[in-house]
């Protein structure tokens, strides 16, 4: 495993000591550039071809998404295969899709579910891209400097926010969106050099490469079974409901509520990214003033401000002054979200329990779009505004009863500690299923706490892939305790074992110093298999007669 030197005090700054990360940010910078061009483009364009508020607002939609569809999948890919590979392959896709809406959009091409099937596409591929990436920073930074990364990232997808819409719309109204999209082309080459040239170091493992379906299911259980992000996937599916209804109807906003044009709507995107930016450089402050549940109260709450000012507001200055508000929030929440997920995830997981965020964040997003749109379409850009802001006050309300966890520092690196035992059975990776039992010995002085214990042993035990967990008492013996379980197969059990952190190892020693045996607690592998009862004549002349039929 690489090794980094992690400075005493970490500076906002020290992932730009890392050069790899470093290179990729600045690419990135060019990508993202484009991207809120093409997104201007597409946004202000559907305002030309469409008169149907729903259909503005579903720009966003169809976007988000993808996102929450194919993230699952896509963190699965970005656990079990080469990230780097992936990107590409995503970056690659997306430059297709964007060189092909440039023509359509010249030709005059483009109708309404047109522009938005392309924007659906151009979303899939950054639904492959995103967990792949946003894994893959916790192997260009240590663990200290993740939360830095984390920022930095915010900061510069910001930078480009905070001017790129506006030159966006000077592109739009000047050549048209054709040109915003061909831009926004041209900005994918950059990124696509720099992952080009990442040599990243790839783990060597001797188990075959999980399933899909493996994967999947390995990072369900181990979110299912970790209550802290369940809570952060409810909380971003929340902020992402409520919050989306300012961007999504943004346009609106820009056409109708201050009679501007696409320079206009650039300006007030360009102001989100403003303060974004400054969200991003008082984040580690505010970290360090409040708690993460305070920080997202007031990312709630400032959406709920802005969004009722902008529906009052009928001039461009005093809404894109408003703006700065929920721009800082944008950042605040996410990029806290974001870093609470990777700090509380080992890297074997980390893609997959990123997707399950992205899942809820932009699943938020994407129907919160539409139902904000469809508010809009019904009732009025004002009153759709104003509905978003009773909703964004109960999403901060609701952190009285399901508070955000705090960022902690677990030691989640693996123990490696784990040695396949000699067998005297020749088992294949796929031989199983594997059946374990545990012997301990466990005075009844030591029961209480021994139970409480090996209630948080089954939350690790099926949290890292065990099935059928149990824990059994001796009826002649009670001093002996037995804890059981399942694995599919052999590889799986090597995997569950494999997946142990530092932080499960001290619950672990725990429990040993509560065993009163000479030794150690006693392992019991054994593999399942079903006893076949013999065939009488009656049965065999059946089954060959069977046998004939087929062949």
């Amino acid at each position: 495993m690489k090794r980094f030197t992690v400075p005493e005090r970490v500076s906002p700054l020290a992932p730009f000591g890392y050069q790899t990360f470093r290179t990729i940010w600045i690419a990135s910078i060019a990508s993202n550039f484009g991207g809120l061009i093409q997104a201007v483009g597409a946004a202000w364009m559907m305002t030309a071809i469409s008169s149907s508020e729903n259909m503005v607002a579903l720009v966003q939609s169809s976007t988000a998404l993808p996102i929450m569809l194919f993230s699952l999948v896509a963190g699965a890919l970005a656990d079990n295969y080469n990230r780097r590979r992936i990107m590409l392959t995503a970056q690659g896709f997306m430059l297709a899709i964007s060189l092909l809406l440039t023509v359509f959009a010249f030709f005059g091409w483009l109708t309404p579910w047109a522009l938005l099937a392309f924007t659906f596409l151009i979303g899939c591929g950054t639904a492959l891209n995103n967990p792949s990436w946003q894994a893959s920073v916790g192997d260009l930074v240590p663990r200290p400097v993740l939360p830095a990364a984390v920022t930095l990232n915010s900061v510069g997808f910001n930078i480009t926010r905070s001017v790129g819409p506006a030159i966006g719309g000077a592109i739009v109204a000047a050549f048209g969106a054709a040109a915003a999209f061909a831009v926004n082309a041209t900005s994918y080459f950059a990124l696509i050099y720099a992952l080009w040239r990442w040599k990243q170091e790839e783990a060597e493992s001797r188990l075959p490469r999980e399933t899909l379906g493996r994967a999947l299911s390995a990072g369900f259980g181990y979110v299912a079974m970790s209550p802290k992000l369940l809570n952060v996937l409810f909380r971003s599916a929340l902020f992402g409901l409520s919050a989306s209804a300012i961007l999504a109807l943004l346009p609106l906003v820009a056409r109708d509520l201050v009679s501007g044009g696409p320079l206009t709507y650039g300006f007030m995107l360009g102001a989100f990214g403003v303060g974004a930016v400054g969200g991003a450089m008082l984040n580690a402050r505010l970290r360090e003033m409040f708690s993460s549940e305070m920080i997202v109260r007031i990312a709630f709450t400032g959406f709920a401000v802005s969004a009722v000012v902008s529906a009052l507001s009928t001039v461009t200055w005093l809404t894109c002054l408003v703006l700065l508000i929920p721009g800082a929030c944008w950042v605040l929440a996410l990029s806290l979200f974001n870093t609470t997920v990777q700090l509380s995830t080992p890297r074997w997981v980390v893609g997959r329990a990123l997707s399950f965020y992205q899942t809820a964040a932009f699943g938020g997003i994407a129907v919160g779009s539409w139902v904000w749109g469809a508010l809009a379409e019904e009732h009025g850009v004002a009153t759709a505004l104003m509905l978003a802001s009773l909703a964004m006050v109960v999403g901060a309300a609701i952190g009285w009863k399901l508070w955000l966890p705090s960022l902690e520092t677990l030691n989640l690196d693996p123990v490696n500690t784990f040695r396949e035992p000699s067998l005297r059975l020749d088992l294949q990776p796929r031989s199983g299923p594997i059946v374990l039992l545990v012997d301990y010995t466990i005075r009844e002085e030591n029961v209480a706490e021994f139970l409480t214990l090996m209630s948080e042993r089954r939350r690790i035990r099926i949290r890292d892939g065990a099935r059928q967990w149990g824990l059994l008492r001796d009826l002649e013996n009670p001093d002996i305790w037995t804890e059981t379980y399942h694995t599919a197969t052999w590889a799986d059990y090597v995997r569950h074992n494999q997946r142990r952190t530092q932080a499960d190892a001290e619950v672990w020693s725990r429990i040993r110093a509560l065993h009163a045996g000479p030794e150690g607690p006693r392992v019991h592998r054994m593999i399942e298999r079903q006893a076949i009862p013999p065939l009488n004549a009656r049965d065999e002349v059946f089954l060959k007669s069977a046998l004939d039929i087929h062949h």
